[in-house]
């Protein structure tokens, strides 16, 4: 392998390298990680470096014969790994791009000597920080020793001590499994039996599991961070659940940039992050989970995924920063300075993204496909794929990405009783992926935001705005047609109702159901009142004024307790 030096930092040349994938695919895991490796195989051949892909997965884009030199369909585990490395001799291995799998075959490799045997390097992230993010213990180590929050926990191999620590904590408690895909083996045990078959099933796949305490009603706050071998780092986006803490990342709705953190809270939590990704010492990409309590600065650190995940590619996509790419880079020592973001190829990869919309990701379940399958949703990964709506505003994201489903729903609310009313209250306190719509048709039978709040944890100013879409919705449905004043449609454009939504919602003489018909009345109607829709691109204005793109460039030389950026430069809208 070729060295060049790069001012203080040399720059690694590998003749091939070695791209783990992220294993068979299946609910919970797999599929998000094409992106992700895709990039990193177009990073790697724009510098002239051979790749070698072992992933089984035939369907991906990876795995196309114009993508990676040589593809090896076979299972992601030390076995064929190492026939493969026997044959192929790369220089370089990349475990960041292929979701938890990647990593815990890298870990395999390195404990059983094969990467030492070989001459195998782990490009990117090191596996000592890996090993440090994966192990609970660890993690909480580190975090206590730079004075960082993370929720009181104990690391436990067995049910004894399970128990032990769940006495001391007191219940409820959370239950996570270390080194595990989709959250699989965690969950919320509220009294011993549930902490006894969660922990035995749990420990029966992992050799270790967290008992930590249940942080009930918190915001649960994510952050997609950046950072090189020269030390520089940035935050690409921040994300927000819309579900209070306990529920999957992959279950829940996601909204980007967050919406109910104040500007003191997104700074603070911003310059931790980056506190926390330098001391760790990451390579690349990674995402840093937050909890938040909603009316104090409490805070905690739930974990830290030193590698693309499912997160980062929808971080990517909202944001027009191609996250996987560019930590491809990183992980050869480049500089951030130094590579230029490929998506307006007039910035460098150390800007950060100002966002002046929303994007929603909402996921899609399967659950009525299979037999005896609980429905309730909870801190292990269900869903089977997701959607990406983005709009001006949070409610035209919602609306947008519901009809995305395929899952039947127009919108967020519907012109009629979907829900019994005393079915109710179970479906707002037991999440579910009907949850959303149910939180419609309840403010809609004049249920309070309050009570709303209490029962679902969900912050107010999300419950709000589906209020607006509800109450807008009502007032659509005092007038026909071609009595809807221009105001109110133009209102109804732009909370995200489509067409056919308010052929649904309006006044009709006859009670036949609206179709497509009706639907093309709407639109005559909405263009004679001059409302037309408009398509807007991100980072247009990168290409045609380089001096002033819709980035904002931070620069990090301050504490933990810094909660302002220093020097930014202004937002351009």
């Amino acid at each position: 392998m070729n060295k060049t030096s790069h001012e203080n930092i040399e720059v690694l040349k590998p003749r091939k390298v070695l791209i783990l994938g992220s294993g068979a695919l299946k609910i919970g895991e797999a599929g998000e990680f094409d992106y992700s490796g895709s990039q990193a195989i177009k990073a790697l051949k724009e510098e002239g470096i051979k790749t070698v892909l072992v992933n089984p997965n035939i369907a991906t884009i990876q795995t196309s014969e114009d993508l990676a030199d040589e593809v090896y369909f076979l299972p992601v585990n030390a076995h064929f790994v190492e026939r493969v490395i026997e044959r192929e001799k790369p220089d370089g291995l990349l475990l960041s791009f292929g979701g938890q799998t990647a990593l815990n075959c890298g870990i395999e490799l390195d404990d059983l000597g094969i990467l030492e045997k070989h001459g195998v390097e782990v490009f990117g992230t090191p596996l000592d920080t890996i090993r440090t993010t994966e192990d609970r213990h660890l993690f909480a180590e580190v975090l206590h020793s730079i004075g960082m929050d993370t929720p009181r926990s104990r690391a436990c191999e067995d049910l004894e001590s399970a128990l032990e620590a769940a006495e001391e904590i007191s219940f409820p408690v959370m239950v996570r499994s270390a080194f595990s895909l989709g959250g699989k083996g965690s969950g919320i045990a509220r009294n011993v039996e549930e902490l006894k078959d969660m922990a035995t099933n749990a420990l029966a796949t992992v050799p270790q599991i967290l008992v930590e305490e249940y942080l009930e009603g918190w915001k649960e706050i994510e952050y997609e961070v950046v950072r090189d071998a020269m030390n520089n780092c940035i935050t690409v986006c921040n994300m927000e659940n819309i579900d209070a803490l306990g529920i999957h990342t992959g279950e829940s709705i996601v909204v980007a940039p967050s919406q109910t953190l104040s500007d003191r809270d997104y700074h603070r939590l911003r310059s931790i992050s980056i506190r926390l990704i330098q001391h760790l010492g990451v390579v690349g990409e990674c995402n840093v989970q937050f909890a938040l309590h909603p009316q104090s600065d409490e805070y905690r650190i739930i974990e830290v995924n030193a590698r693309l995940s499912r997160s980062s590619a929808l971080a990517s996509k909202a944001t027009g920063y191609p996250l996987a790419f560019v930590a491809a880079k990183l992980a050869l020592r480049h500089c951030l300075i130094d590579v230029p973001n490929s998506i307006t190829q007039v910035t460098a990869s150390c800007f950060e993204p100002a966002l002046d919309y929303c994007v929603i990701k909402m996921p899609r379940w399967d659950l009525k496909k299979f037999r005896r399958v609980s429905t309730s949703l909870g801190s292990e990964m269900k869903s089977v794929g997701e959607v990406m709506a983005i709009g001006r505003g949070f409610e035209e994201a919602l609306q947008k990405a519901c009809r995305m489903l395929g899952v039947g729903a127009h919108g967020l609310v519907s012109a009629r009783d979907h829900f019994a009313e005393e079915n109710l209250q179970e479906l707002l306190v037991v999440p579910t992926e009907e949850r959303i719509f149910a939180i419609g048709e309840a403010l809609r039978k004049g249920w309070s935001v309050e009570k709303i709040h209490q029962l679902t944890h969900i912050t107010p100013w999300f419950l709000e705005r589906v209020l607006e879409v509800v109450t807008c919705q009502q007032h659509i449905r005092q007038f026909g047609l071609n009595d809807l004043p221009s105001g109110l449609f133009r209102r109804a454009k732009e909370l995200g109702f489509s067409d056919n939504q308010i052929s649904r919602a309006v006044k009709r003489e006859t009670q036949i159901a609206p179709g497509y018909a009706a639907a093309l009345e709407v639109r005559d109607r909405r263009e004679s009142l001059g409302i037309k829709p408009v398509v807007k691109q991100i980072d247009t204005l990168a290409a045609e004024y380089p001096a002033q793109t819709n980035f904002l460039y931070m620069t990090y030389n301050g504490s933990v307790d810094d909660v302002e950026p220093k020097d930014p430069a202004p937002y351009v809208v």
